[in-house]
């Protein structure tokens, strides 16, 4: 079974699309039908994905944030700025 949707779009939104049509060699029509089955489509096969997948996703993601141990400091500690300017100035006088 088929519906029929009527919507409005603004002149320059429908030229862009009409010129896709025209590169794709199809009606607007179709271009249309297509961006919104596929639109579709995708959001189905995210609600069908199982929870436990969902929440196994989330972990692996998760896993990506935190902090690195470089082994040495790397923020304001004054002795080792202090030891970096000298070193750094004592070659330059």
């Amino acid at each position: 079974m088929t519906q029929v949707l009527s919507f409005e779009l603004s002149d320059e939104v429908y030229a862009a699309l009409q010129e896709q049509a025209d590169v794709a060699g199809v009606s607007l029509a179709e271009l249309v039908v297509t961006f919104i089955e596929q639109q579709y489509s995708s959001l189905k096969r995210e609600n069908s994905q199982p929870e436990t997948e969902k929440e196994a996703d989330r972990q692996r993601f998760r896993s990506h944030a935190g902090s690195i141990n470089l082994g040495y400091a790397t923020g304001a500690e004054n002795e080792s700025i202090d030891a970096d300017l000298v070193r750094v100035y004592s070659n330059i006088f």
